[in-house]
């Protein structure tokens, strides 16, 4: 995976995440509100992860030159 799609990812997370806090803003209901705060703590390890991944991803793309560039040398 790269950093691109690692990013990409976390975008989307970060959209669910948006909607998440959305739907707590507008609910009325304590056991509803609870259910809501775990999936945004679920969203947000998994929008850490990625930004993990891409921070990688990014460092390892950073130091190893592209297959094709390495094959002309």
């Amino acid at each position: 995976m790269t950093a691109e799609d690692s990013l990409n990812n976390a975008e989307h997370l970060l959209a669910r995440l948006e909607s998440a806090r959305a739907q707590l803003d507008a609910t009325q209901d304590p056991d509803k509100a609870i259910e809501i705060l775990q999936e945004l703590a679920d969203l947000a390890r998994e929008v850490e992860g990625e930004l993990q991944r891409a921070k990688r991803a990014a460092e390892t793309e950073a130091v190893s030159p592209p297959s094709a560039d390495a094959a002309e040398s």
